[in-house]
């Protein structure tokens, strides 16, 4: 398939990017490079451009003959989106509106849509299934709620097939140590972490010790991007004209922040001092997946299931890029 690639030249758009490229689709990077970066993409494969832009969108769109769309671009930045929601709103929900009308134009009948499990909240629950409350808890999460309805209503009154895929907490990198996470400012908790064995920071803050988990602080579900990227593709090859899928992404095991330090500890060698700091508003104790739809439906099957071994692929990375895609 021709697929057109939204944020492609991000963490995970790219990574999806890549996957696709290996097992024989033919996907374009649709990017603005506000957060991406150009060494993430394969040569010749990256449009610049914002998906604001409709009618940049319809003319990519007609001229690589896409056939589904991969929809990755969005503002992420959970904090930002506090302070300034309007930025949030509007790259998000009204992005995506822009994208969709640019769908509707050129015949495109099929998307994939990068939403979050963020759009859960608080709920106690754990693990998630798809079936579990949404009740997102800051405008960011709230902005992928709005994008979620808003797909589906334009696919009833439009006719277009979609899937979403509510993942848990990206990690990793390539397992080459080729590409990896190069986010600036860095908010993921595993590279702040090895920041410290790096060099570049003298000790790490946890947000939180006294949250009803087993060690006190927050618990999370970290999903390796090369098992994302095989659930995207598989998602994409399901999804015809007249789909309406929703897919959780996560290992199924939860990961305190305290263990996520330990894994570090163990694949570096290092030590890695740490204080404990005021809990971060909208921080929800536990996300944690219920894979079993994916698994069961599309024949998922996650190769990154031991923290460890992540670990292991984000440190090769930032070992070897120590400033990232600037190296």
């Amino acid at each position: 398939m021709n697929i057109l690639v939204t944020g492609g030249a991000g963490f995970v758009g790219s990574a999806c990017l890549r996957w696709l490229v290996k097992h024989g689709h033919n996907p374009i990077a649709y990017d603005n490079l506000k957060e991406g970066h150009i060494g993430a993409v394969p040569s010749g494969r990256l449009v610049i451009g914002d998906i604001a832009n409709t009618d940049a969108l319809v003319t990519v769109m007609t001229k690589f003959k896409i056939d589904a769309v991969m929809h990755f671009a969005a503002a992420t930045y959970v904090g930002e989106s506090v302070t300034n929601p309007d930025y949030h709103y509007s790259n998000n929900v009204s992005g995506t509106l822009s994208l969709l009308r640019a769908m509707q134009k050129a015949g495109v009948k099929r998307l994939l849509f990068s939403s979050t499990c963020a759009t859960y909240g608080m709920n106690p629950k754990v693990p998630m299934a798809e079936d579990s409350l949404q009740d997102p808890c800051s405008p960011y999460a709230r902005t992928k709620l709005v994008v979620e309805w808003m797909i589906r209503d334009f696919a009833h009154a439009y006719g277009l097939g979609f899937t979403l895929l509510r993942y848990f907490n990206a990690a990793g990198a390539d397992p080459d140590g080729t590409h990896g996470e190069d986010h600036r400012p860095e908010t993921h908790l595993i590279p702040l972490v090895l920041e410290v064995p790096l060099g570049k920071r003298k000790e790490l803050t946890i947000f939180g010790n006294d949250y009803p988990t087993p060690d006190g602080t927050c618990v999370r579900d970290y999903i390796h991007t090369s098992d994302l990227a095989q659930a995207h593709h598989l998602a994409i090859e399901a999804t015809t004209p007249t789909t309406s899928e929703v897919y959780n992404i996560g290992t199924g095991n939860g990961q305190s922040n305290l263990q996520i330090i330990r894994a570090c500890e163990q694949v570096t060698g290092t030590k890695i001092p740490f204080q404990f700091g005021p809990r971060r508003p909208g921080d929800p104790p536990a996300l944690v997946a219920d894979p079993t739809k994916l698994k069961t439906r599309l024949g998922w099957k996650p190769q990154f299931a031991d923290i460890v071994k992540t670990v292991e692929t984000a440190w090769k990375w930032h070992t070897t890029h120590r400033n990232g895609y600037a190296d």
